[in-house]
């Protein structure tokens, strides 16, 4: 199953669009973004795409302060670019006070964001994501690409500048790739399941 647009009207301010992804009714169990202004509903993600992003969860978790946490089903904003988005792993510290927190927080807390493709939204994640997340300034942006040309991928990228990455470090599956300090963890990504 692929992902299913939702046609919003072009006047619609940055508001209206939030609302209107809280407050409407979707499918259970289905992702849903606000992608350049396009509210995005996908199924959940298959077996194999969240083993790879658990194995990463695992080896960040024994690396973070006890103050920060990952999630796998946060919404974060970049009003910037009219982008809700739900990345598959957002690393971020706990907040403070968070009674003013609904459904979503600011992109700009994060410290690394993970994306693990799907076919069906591979070119979400390689640039219109990759751009969201450089613009709101998270330091990493890690892209397991499954369904990378030439064969499965990891890319970390780091030092966003406006709405562009620097490619850090791109291994192939089965390589080793290391995030860099706060993190100072090697995963292998050789345990992610090969297509």
């Amino acid at each position: 199953m692929s992902a299913l647009t939702v046609s919003q009207n072009p006047d619609q301010t940055w508001d209206d669009l939030v609302r209107y992804w809280e407050e409407m009714e979707w499918p259970e169990g289905s992702k849903v973004e606000i992608i350049e202004g396009i509210i995005t509903v996908s199924p959940s993600p298959a077996y194999r795409h969240n083993v790879a992003a658990a194995r990463i969860q695992r080896r960040i978790y024994s690396v973070i302060p006890d103050d920060w946490e990952i999630f796998q089903t946060q919404a974060i904003a970049v009003p910037s670019r009219l982008g809700m988005l739900v990345p598959d792993l957002v690393v971020t510290p706990l907040l403070q006070d968070c009674r003013e927190v609904d459904s979503h927080i600011p992109a700009a807390l994060a410290e690394l964001v993970v994306e693990v493709t799907s076919k069906s939204n591979a070119r979400h994640d390689r640039v219109t994501k990759a751009a969201a997340y450089a613009t709101a300034g998270i330091p990493f942006y890690l892209l397991v690409d499954r369904w990378a040309h030439g064969g499965p991928t990891v890319t970390l990228y780091g030092e966003p500048k406006g709405d562009v990455y620097r490619v850090l470090s791109a291994v192939k599956f089965g390589d080793p790739i290391t995030l860099p300090e706060p993190f100072g963890v090697t995963i292998d990504t050789g345990e992610f399941p090969a297509e």
